[in-house]
Parts: structure tokens; C-alpha cells; sequence
């Protein structure tokens, strides 16, 4: 038998085993619609036309990211991405690199595209041939009048003086370094968009800048577009403190004159820093947090979007992990590789409090089994739908995610609804305890999943004590007991392969009621648990990166199938407490529906 016993293993499958159920789960990044490319594939981001149309302006080429002829591509969908038009080319595929486009469309129509340019052929640095030249040049934009179906010949230049990180590259600021991830914004009746400069190439020593436009909705003529580059103090935004690699800076405006800026760093939490006067200066970045002095978000060093939708409310994209990329990883499909930190995407619904955004606790929106991490994101409102634009660097879909889901985010304070759907057991009393009939458990091969929830009251948390055991004589079941550092452990086995995932540590206390949502996923082959309303995110345990265990391990001989065990569940054999309430769902409950559960306790009485 094979077993797995960390809260945070990730362990990925091969292509070739990705036979597990996955298919109708609209998560599954493989079943996002796709949207056209050469091969390769980067930040997909995509404007809407007055018609309705969308239209994504892409990163493209025939081999890998900075390969041979990539350059910036359109493709148009009039009907919210179902199918694509061929692709439009910006810029042709030639011996002059363009890369990272952001758009932007205006009231009038008019659609612009920002990137960067190659113009001065830089190819060698020292003398030796660069292999990454797609991260220097000059900033450039052109523009379509028709939605997107043809683009002007001429390209125009942005301003972007010398600074100081420019001065401490390897070209003394004779070549500018610099790419930007920010699909632009009007607010107010003005333009921004954030970049990253970098001090040192290819991607160190990264700050953040930002371009502003008063004039670029009524100016027709782009050549007399008026920009201005800040901060004005000559450095961007940056805290040495955060370590070396900060960049991929995105902004949304805020109520007045603030902004709001989050970028990556390689610390597993993003940076966040605002600003007051409409990005002049801005505060002292530090790792972004939920509320103020509250806990770290975590990302690895891949982009954290953030948005701002039509009623003024706040999404956040990011990976909820710590674990870092292997950037010198190749995925090869006769080999398992550890992940890259950007298989599980989840999203944040913030709302701006006194200053700052205040953010949910997080759902899950997609995910990738095949090794390649999902990133640079893009949200687009439609019909009062929300979509989300991706790539894994390869292909880009667009994920659509149900507006319920969002919106549970936002009321995640007022829940207090007990969750009915795919309830099948409830025992409720002043102490649940004995045998119960064990309920069927749907088959976590084929995608299925299940929760257990349950209110409890224990008075040590010594290893060992039994909370709920389903298994049979040969161990197949599930088991939850406690383990010490006053935590609880969940095992699943199937009678071939076994799994577990425990609470954070130090998050339950002896003697206290507590509230705890485990949620067995059979999607994206994970694990999770909220306790009293708060997702496990492993932030507290050194020798763990997540709070979400995976079950995706390639030494299995098959996938983990049916963890029901044996026909009788026993309740709190061997327990040094109080169980009062205890239900368990065929299927994974959201993590809102778990504080929601979780919340419908707080009046009850000790």
C-alpha cells in the first residue's frame, strides 16, 4: 500500500494518467475554451467593443516564450469566446521581437496596445548572444479604429527617461529593461497602466512604475498623447527588504484620489503598497495581507492580478501557496515533475474599508493536472457573468466561473446559512457519539467528493483520540483524530493507496468549541479544511507551503477511488470531549458554504 502523510504534497501526474474524471468539471482548465495561438502562448487579455465582441490581444510565436519570431497578435470572438477569428497580427513575426501587450478600448471605440519593442536590435550583451531580448527596447503602442481588425502601420513611442535603475543595469541605462503585466484602467477620465523597470537583466531588481494620461480619451491624434511617468521621485515601487525579485506590478484605482498596486515577489506572498495622490508616491510596500494586520496572502513568484469590476468591488487572482517555481524545470511527458506553485488558481473578493481592501477568504476556480501552471490572467464582465482569461504558456482558455461563487465571497461576513445540498447524514445533540450507518461516499476517481463537518469540543488534543473512523479491517475509510500541536488529521484510503491533510497548527484550542469543514475534492485531486470559518493555508507550519494536500502522487498504481470503508461510522470511540454536531455532504462544499456553516454556530451557547 502506498501512503502519503503531508498536509501539503504535491506530486503531479503524467499526461498519460490524466484519466481521473475530470472531464465535465469546468474548472479543469482543459475544459476552458481555448482561444487561438501560434504555439506559444502569454497574458491573453481581452477588451470589449461596443458590438460586444471581445477581442484579445496576445504574445505569440511558433516556438517557446522568447523564442524565434514571437510578436503581438489579435483575435476577435462574437460570441464570448465560444469561437475566434484567425489571428491579426500587431506587429509581424519577424527578426524584431514585440512582446507583452496590455490593451486598452475607449469610449470612442478605439482600441490601444502597449508593448514592448525591440527597435534598436539589441542581441548581445558583452559580446554574447542574449537569450532573453524580448525584455528591453522601447515602449511602444499602436491602435485599431475598426474593433480590432486592422491595426495602424505606425507605432508610437512612450516616454520613459533614464533613471536610476536604468543607470545600474549592464548598459548604464543605454538599454532600458522593463515589461508590464497591467491591463490599463481609466479612471476619472484618465489613463494608467503600472510596468516593471528591472536594474539588472534578465528579471532582478525589479520597481514598479506607472504611465498616466489625462488627454488619451480626447485626443484623436496618438502622437499628441501627453504621458507622464511616476512616482516623481526618480525610484518606483520597490522595498529592498521584500528581497531582490519584485515585479509584474498591476494597479486599481480606489475611492478619491488612491490607487491601489500588487506585484510578486519570491518571499511566497505578494507585495502591496498604495497611494493617495493618484500614484505621485506611494506607501512603503509590504507583503499583502487580507485586512490590516491580518494574515499574509500567499503567492510564489507568479502574478497576483487584481481588478476592479463595474460596481466598484475588488477581484484578486492568485496560487495560495508559498512554493516557488522551478524555473529551471521542463515538464516532460515521461516524467512527473513537482509542481510549478501555479496549478490551483483561487480567487479573492475584496471590498474597500477605510482606505484599504478588505478580502474574502478564497475560492477555488480552476485547475491543471499536466504540469503546467495557469497565469497571467484576465477578468472580463459579461451578461453579469464573470470570465477570466489564462494561459499555461501553451494554450490560453477562457475559465467562466459562476457569479454565485463570486458573489458568496462578498457576503462572506452575513452567511449564516447552514449548507442543505448533498446532505446526507446529520446527527445533532448534546453529545453525538456511537455507531452510525456509514452513507456511501461518491467515487473520488471519477471527480466526485464529499465533506465532513462537524462542531467540537475537546479538552487536550493528545495524539490519538478518534473523532470519526469509517475504516474496515483491511484500513480502507477514513479516519479523523487528533495529533497534537492541537491539531486533527484526516486519512483517506481506498485499500490500496492512503492520503491524509491536517489542520494548521495551533489553530484549535483545548477546551473551546470549534467548527471544521473538511472537504474532500476529487477535481483537482485535493484536500482542505476550514476551521471556524477561516481556510488552512499552512501559514503557521514551517514545513509546510499550502494548507491543501494533494492526492495526485504518479507511484500509485490507480487514483484514489472509494474511501467509504465499512457499512458502520463510528462516532467519538475514543474521544476526551464533545462532538454536538455532525454532518457529512456528497460533495466538497465551497469554502463559503463552510464559513457559512461555521457561522450559523456563533449564537449557539457554550
Amino acid at each position: 500500500m502506498k501512503s502519503v502523510g503531508c498536509c501539503c504534497m504535491f506530486v503531479l501526474l503524467t499526461s498519460s494518467q490524466l484519466v481521473w474524471g475530470q472531464d465535465d468539471d469546468p474548472r479543469n482548465f482543459a475544459n476552458a475554451r481555448q482561444i487561438p495561438d501560434e504555439s506559444y502562448c502569454d497574458q491573453p487579455y481581452i477588451v470589449t467593443t461596443s458590438d460586444g465582441d471581445w477581442v484579445c490581444t496576445m504574445t505569440t510565436g511558433p516556438h517557446g516564450e522568447s523564442g524565434d519570431g514571437q510578436h503581438i497578435a489579435a483575435t476577435i470572438s462574437e460570441d464570448q469566446g465560444r469561437s475566434w477569428s484567425p489571428l491579426i497580427d500587431v506587429e509581424p513575426s519577424s527578426d524584431i521581437k514585440s512582446s507583452w501587450a496590455v490593451p486598452l478600448t475607449t469610449p470612442s471605440g478605439r482600441i490601444y496596445v502597449f508593448y514592448n519593442y525591440n527597435g534598436d536590435r539589441v542581441h548581445e550583451l558583452n559580446g554574447e548572444k542574449l537569450a532573453v531580448n524580448t525584455l528591453l527596447g522601447w515602449y511602444v503602442y499602436k491602435y485599431s479604429d475598426d474593433g480590432g481588425r486592422n491595426w495602424s502601420d505606425e507605432r508610437f513611442r512612450l516616454p520613459m527617461p533614464v533613471a536610476e535603475v536604468d543607470r545600474n543595469n549592464e548598459w548604464q541605462g543605454k538599454v532600458q529593461l522593463f515589461w508590464g503585466i497591467d491591463k490599463p484602467m481609466i479612471d476619472k477620465g484618465t489613463a494608467f497602466f503600472a510596468f516593471t523597470r528591472m536594474g539588472e537583466y534578465v528579471h532582478d531588481k525589479g520597481e514598479g512604475w506607472l504611465y498616466r494620461s489625462s488627454n488619451l480619451l480626447t485626443e484623436s491624434d496618438p502622437a499628441e498623447i501627453q504621458w507622464e511617468l511616476l512616482p516623481r521621485n526618480g525610484r518606483g515601487i520597490r522595498n529592498d527588504a521584500l528581497g531582490s525579485i519584485q515585479e509584474e506590478h498591476n494597479i486599481v484605482a480606489l475611492s478619491g484620489e488612491s490607487l491601489f498596486c500588487i506585484y510578486r515577489t519570491t518571499k511566497g506572498y505578494p507585495a502591496a503598497a498604495y497611494s493617495r495622490d493618484r500614484g505621485e508616491t506611494w506607501s512603503q510596500p509590504e507583503f499583502a495581507v487580507y485586512q490590516p494586520g491580518g494574515r499574509k496572502i500567499q503567492s510564489p513568484r507568479a502574478c497576483p492580478m487584481v481588478w476592479k469590476t463595474s460596481d466598484g468591488r475588488y477581484l484578486l487572482w492568485y496560487h495560495n501557496t508559498t512554493l516557488q517555481l522551478r524555473s529551471k524545470g521542463r515538464w516532460r511527458k515521461d516524467k512527473a515533475l513537482p509542481v510549478t506553485g501555479r496549478d490551483l488558481v483561487w480567487l479573492s473578493a475584496g471590498v474597500e474599508q477605510d482606505g484599504s481592501i478588505v478580502w474574502s477568504q478564497p475560492e477555488l476556480i480552476s485547475y491543471t493536472t499536466d504540469g503546467r501552471g495557469i497565469s497571467y490572467p484576465d477578468m472580463i464582465e459579461s451578461d453579469r457573468q464573470y470570465y477570466f482569461s489564462a494561459t499555461n504558456k501553451r494554450d490560453a482558455r477562457i475559465i467562466a466561473v459562476d457569479r454565485e461563487l463570486v458573489e458568496s465571497m462578498w457576503d462572506q461576513r452575513q452567511l449564516a446559512a447552514v449548507a442543505q445540498r448533498g446532505l446526507v447524514l446529520h446527527r445533532q445533540g448534546e453529545q453525538v457519539a456511537g455507531e452510525l450507518e456509514m452513507p456511501p461516499l461518491p467515487d473520488l476517481s471519477r471527480g466526485g467528493g464529499f465533506t465532513l463537518d462537524l462542531r467540537f469540543k475537546l479538552q487536550s488534543y493528545e495524539p490519538g483520540q478518534v473523532l470519526l473512523d469509517s475504516r474496515t479491517a483491511q484500513g480502507q475509510g477514513i479516519l479523523l483524530k487528533s495529533i497534537g500541536q492541537n491539531g486533527l488529521q484526516l486519512a483517506i484510503n481506498d485499500g490500496r493507496n492512503r492520503v491524509q491533510w491536517r489542520t494548521d497548527p495551533q489553530v484549535l484550542t483545548p477546551g473551546k468549541w470549534h467548527h471544521l469543514s473538511v472537504i474532500v475534492d476529487g477535481g483537482p485531486k485535493m484536500i482542505t479544511g476550514v476551521v471556524d470559518g477561516q481556510l488552512c493555508d499552512g501559514e503557521d507550519d514551517p514545513n509546510c507551503y499550502s494548507g491543501q494536500s494533494r492526492f495526485l502522487d504518479p507511484s500509485f498504481d490507480q487514483p484514489i477511488g472509494d474511501v467509504t470503508g465499512g457499512p458502520t461510522l463510528r462516532v467519538a470511540p475514543t474521544l476526551d470531549g464533545t462532538i454536538s454536531d455532525l454532518r457529512i455532504y456528497n460533495r466538497y462544499l465551497r469554502t463559503s458554504e463552510a464559513i457559512g456553516n461555521a457561522q450559523s454556530y456563533l449564537a449557539s451557547p457554550e
